[in-house]
């Protein structure tokens, strides 16, 4: 009867080993998906805000010689655009605590903690169960 008791403890052992391993893969791969998925982003938005720089330069430029062009002036014209943006940054600097840095980290909590990628791997996992017969 001992001998038994010494196998189930020893089979039940290896089992939480190896199910403590299995999880702890689980997790570092569900984790590098998630950081995958953000750096993708992050990636993404930084092409789109390279390619917004060059539009808004150009732009900036256009509309910098258009005032040149209404005050008769280039000084004036590129001032009166100079001004614009001042007034832009600034609004900007009194949105970036409340709006700007709150969307920025909604965004990175729902990439990593999105409920509905832990959904998929718990049915992953459960046709992975059942297919290998564990």
């Amino acid at each position: 009867m001992e001998k038994t008791q010494e196998t189930f403890f020893k089979d039940s052992g290896d089992r939480i080993e190896a199910y403590v391993k299995d999880r702890l893969l689980l997790m570092k791969l569900q984790g590098a998906r998630k950081l995958s998925k953000l750096a993708a982003m992050m990636f993404a938005v930084l092409v789109v805000a390279v390619l917004v720089f060059f539009i808004m330069l150009f732009l900036s430029v256009m509309l910098g010689y258009y005032f040149a062009e209404l005050t008769g002036s280039l000084y004036l014209g590129f001032g009166i655009l100079s001004a614009i943006y001042i007034i832009l940054v600034i609004v900007l600097i009194k949105l970036r605590s409340t709006v700007l840095e709150k969307m920025v980290a909604n965004t990175v909590i729902s990439i990593l903690f999105d409920p509905k990628d832990d959904e998929d791997d718990n049915d992953d996992e459960s046709a992975n169960l059942l297919n290998t017969g564990k």
